[in-house]
């Protein structure tokens, strides 16, 4: 049972303001957490709830949010509090009421936007998740360098020390050592991502302002994230011309599109088995094909 008056108490301590008890009403939080919009008669947030030992993940989460916020660029819930109750992690949120109409054109210029919020290195101010995978983002001078070890390396690993077959192993570590020549003549500068942009992760407010959450954020390649917005999504022909107009998308972008999302089905092979070891291998014949 998850204490309500705790939470409250805890929760009114960080906004630094009297809080009336919360009621919980539950809602769809994804496969990981348990999700509830918390409300009284002045106030309402979303909270999402997990192990106490998954505390580091929402604070990550939280760390990733304000990154976005401090972009200027396009809307998240603000964080309020971060903490464990009893033997439970949890983290409380703005609620944003979802299901405005949606404004392509719109998130085609405010994704610009946070993608021009750059870093002088590739990587993050923390290790973060991707799903419940871990996912490490120590700083680094070298784009190539970083996603052959941080990205596809990590994802191969976590393989090898699974369920992964040899022939998908051999495959992945081969086209691994072969990357750079997908980025020759391309030189990406690290942008603030989002990390986890799939359809799942994105909506629309009342006014039809787009909004973004559940990050899994790092400063990489613009590429990445627009990427998996294809793989999980399916962006209007609309978006893609208005954003090219403000972030030119380099003629290599659809054979590095492959690339990012084999990092993604990777993961989701590690995570889930199924037909997505299949698919991961499929994808690196096909990008070894062009090596």
């Amino acid at each position: 049972m998850i204490n309500w008056q705790a939470i409250t108490a805890q929760l009114s301590d960080c906004l630094g303001e009297p809080l009336l008890e919360l009621q919980a009403h539950p809602m769809s939080g994804g496969d990981i957490n348990q999700a509830f919009r918390l409300f009284n008669p002045e106030r309402q947030f979303f909270a999402k709830f997990n192990r106490a030992e998954l505390l580091s993940m929402f604070e990550a989460e939280k760390i990733g949010l304000d990154e976005i916020r401090r972009s200027h660029s396009i809307r998240v819930p603000q964080v309020f509090a971060t903490g464990v109750d009893e033997n439970r992690a949890f983290i409380v949120m703005e609620y944003i009421e979802l299901g405005g109409p949606a404004d392509s054109e719109r998130l085609a210029i405010q994704l610009a936007g946070m993608y021009g919020f750059y870093h002088q290195q590739f990587g993050f101010h923390c290790d973060n998740t991707i799903g419940s995978t871990a996912q490490a983002n120590p700083f680094c001078d070298y784009w190539v360098e970083f996603w052959q070890q941080h990205r596809l390396g990590a994802q191969l690993s976590l393989g090898a020390r699974g369920s992964f077959e040899a022939a998908l192993l051999d495959a992945g570590v081969r086209l691994n050592e072969n990357i750079g020549k997908f980025f020759q003549g391309y030189k990406p500068r690290p942008s603030l991502l989002h990390g986890d942009l799939w359809s799942g992760n994105m909506g629309s407010d009342s006014t039809g302002n787009p909004v973004i959450y559940d990050p899994a954020c790092y400063y990489g390649d613009h590429e990445s994230d627009l990427a998996m917005m294809e793989l999980f999504g399916n962006p209007e022909p609309r978006f893609f011309s208005v954003y090219d107009e403000i972030f030119a998308i380099d003629d290599g972008y659809p054979l590095r599109r492959d690339l990012y999302n084999l990092y993604h089905l990777l993961n989701h092979a590690n995570l889930f088995g199924g037909g997505y070891a299949g698919q991961s291998l499929a994808l690196i014949k096909r990008l070894l094909a062009q090596v």
